[in-house]
Order: C-alpha cells, then sequence, then structure tokens
C-alpha cells in the first residue's frame, strides 16, 4: 500500500515491546495454546466474540483512566478501530513454519486463539481504542498478518495482508448494513491497522455517499502519502471534519535511515495543534499521555514538532525511562497523545454536527 515492508522491519520489535509493557500491566495471562484451533476458520461478524470491541458488550475500549471522569457516552456517532499487529513469536505458532512461505495458514492469526485475543484486548483495544470511547466503538478481530510478514518481499507478503485486509472490509461492510444505521462515523487505526484503513477508504468511503459521514480518520503509525486518496484531504484545523490525521513519532533530532531513503511526502499533523506546519509545540500542550499505567496518565509528558514526514517527541520520562533508550517512538504514537486525540475527536464531532445537523 505505502511501500511499507520495506521499510517497517525496525519497527515491529519495538511495538511488541509495547505489548509485553502493557500487557504485564494489565495482569495478562502469559502462556499459550490455541484453546481453539480453527485457524482457518473466517470471522462471523455476527457473533460478538469476533469483535474485540462492540457497543452490545462490556470490553477494554471502555476504560477510561481514574483521573478522568467518564461522560455520558455519545451513541449518534461510531468508531470503527483497527487495531495494530499483536501476532508474533509465541509458543503457540510455530516458527519452523512461519519461515517457510508455502505454509500460508500460520501467516495469518488463527481467529479463535484466546491467548493472542487476550494481548489483543488488554494491549491495543485498553490504551488505544479507549481514547475514543466517548462515542461507539466498533473494532473487529481479524486474521491480522504475523509482524514476521512486514520481512518479506511486497510481492510476496501481499497475500497475506490482503487476507487480513479481507476480514476488515467484511466487518466494515456488516458494521454498516446492522449497526450504522445512518450514523457519522470516525475510522481509527495504528500500524497495520492504518494499511488497512487506508485500503478500506479508498475503496468503501471516498467517492460514495459514505464520504461525507465520516467525521475523520485517525490513521496512524504509518506513513500515508500526501496524494494517497483521491478526495480525503489531510486534516489542517483542529475542528477540519471529511478529512485524515497521520504521524509517526521519534525521538527529537533523530532520522531513522529508512525514513531518510523514502521517496514520498508523508502526511504528518501534529496531536498537539492539529496542524501541518513545522512550528514545535509546547509539551504543556500535551494534555495527557497514558503510558504503561493505565490508571496513572501524564500530563505535560512530551512535545512534538513536525519534522519531514515524521513527529519529533522529546523523551517521556517515566519510572524507569532512563533505560529507554529508543529513539523510535512507534509504541506510543497513540499512547503519547491519549487524552489530546480524545480531546480532539469530540471537538471535531461538534463541529461535524454544525456543519451536517440532522
Amino acid at each position: 500500500m505505502y511501500g511499507l515492508n520495506r521499510h517497517y522491519k525496525q519497527v515491529i520489535y519495538l511495538f511488541f515491546l509495547l505489548f509485553l509493557a502493557s500487557c504485564s500491566g494489565s495482569n495478562i495471562l502469559h502462556g499459550a495454546g490455541d484453546t481453539n484451533p480453527g485457524q482457518n476458520r473466517y470471522p462471523e461478524y455476527a457473533d460478538l466474540y469476533f469483535w474485540a470491541a462492540h457497543p452490545h458488550k462490556k470490553d477494554f475500549s471502555d476504560s477510561i483512566p481514574l483521573k478522568y471522569k467518564a461522560g455520558e457516552k455519545d451513541s449518534s456517532v461510531d468508531v470503527f478501530f483497527i487495531h495494530p499487529t499483536t501476532y508474533v513469536a509465541s509458543k503457540s505458532v510455530n516458527e519452523l513454519l512461519l519461515d517457510d512461505p508455502a505454509e500460508r495458514n500460520n501467516w495469518n492469526a488463527p481467529i479463535l486463539n484466546e491467548w493472542l485475543n487476550k494481548k489483543t484486548d488488554q494491549s491495543s483495544i485498553l490504551f488505544q481504542a479507549s481514547a475514543f470511547n466517548q462515542y461507539r466503538v466498533f473494532a473487529p478481530r481479524y486474521r491480522q498478518a504475523h509482524y514476521k510478514a512486514f520481512y518479506l518481499k511486497d510481492s510476496v507478503a501481499r497475500p497475506f495482508f490482503d487476507t487480513a485486509y479481507e476480514d476488515v472490509k467484511n466487518a466494515f461492510r456488516f458494521y454498516l448494513k446492522n449497526y450504522n444505521q445512518g450514523r457519522p462515523f470516525i475510522i481509527a487505526s495504528h500500524s497495520q491497522g492504518t494499511l488497512h484503513a487506508g485500503r478500506l477508504i479508498k475503496e468503501l468511503v471516498e467517492n460514495t455517499t459514505l464520504a461525507n459521514k465520516m467525521v475523520a480518520a485517525y490513521i496512524i503509525g504509518l506513513p500515508v502519502p500526501v496524494n494517497y486518496f483521491a478526495n480525503c484531504k489531510p486534516c489542517s484545523t483542529a475542528n477540519q471534519v471529511n478529512c485524515f490525521v497521520s504521524w509517526r513519532t521519534f525521538r527529537n533530532n533523530f532520522v531513522a535511515p529508512y525514513v531518510a531513503k523514502e521517496k514520498i511526502k508523508a502526511v504528518v499533523v501534529n496531536p498537539l495543534t492539529w496542524t501541518l506546519d513545522t512550528l514545535p509545540a509546547s509539551k504543556k500542550l500535551n494534555r495527557g499521555a497514558v503510558l504503561f499505567k493505565f490508571n496513572k496518565p501524564k500530563k505535560h509528558a512530551v512535545s512534538a514538532t513536525v519534522s519531514g514526514n515524521v513527529l519529533w517527541s522529546s523523551k517521556p520520562h517515566f519510572f524507569g525511562s532512563i533505560f529507554y533508550t529508543s529513539k523510535n517512538y512507534h509504541v506510543g504514537d497513540i499512547n503519547l497523545f491519549w487524552k489530546n486525540i480524545r480531546d480532539n475527536v469530540e471537538e471535531r464531532v461538534n463541529a461535524y454536527k454544525r456543519i451536517y445537523p440532522e
């Protein structure tokens, strides 16, 4: 989609570290085993089991840090959230087979793997999808491509990402037919989820009657070229609608080698100002980051500056951060700006309702 497979080998390991940290903080059961093998089973979205988040069940997307007061949910707007890669090496995965592209079944997540689903729920759904939970959140489980697919040539990896995308597309269609009922909606995603969100917007949203129904898209963690969409434009103000935001976060003054080689111009919106300009945004504008302890958000966590194809951030400080030496903050693309995202979603929804009154 964006030429990602050649550039993101260094990102996936870092993302895995986030899930190890967030899962341990959430008391996830460490272990493995397919209690329901069903590796080739298609997700059946009429069954709530195949939704990591859904307004008709209690799930981790309903969580909010204790410091923040949960207001009444606005059921007039929906959020379709596509989670990132959580399918990484574990005891339930035959790594020898994963090294053989001929063993295609193992390159996509077994949709009934309870351990994997718990990890997804207690990491991405808790720490990322929750930023949108003042509205109805729908997050499908899907046969995500294994993180090792990002190491493959595009031509080899494409079928695995296509399988994942087909599930996401089917889930979105099922949502539209059975749950949307004419509501405006937001599409949100991170990392591999953004790979699929971009395709979804291109194929099913823009240039259709749904285009004006999309309040905005928060497609984060992978580079989105400025000319990727035909009509959906980057958001340049905090209350613009029918547009999209995107960014990738790195430590101040760091330029990753693969970013330096990029030939595209990527969209980078500063989540502290919601503009495209390159003026530094002070950490005083950071309303709250949700790092490794969900119930202890940190205000004024980081500053942010748009620089070329990426977002530069100051180093976040937390217990043990002296040992955090990574300069790639992909793991915190959403977490570092959790409260800013949450507040901005509400601002855009309010603007949307003024522009498109019922």
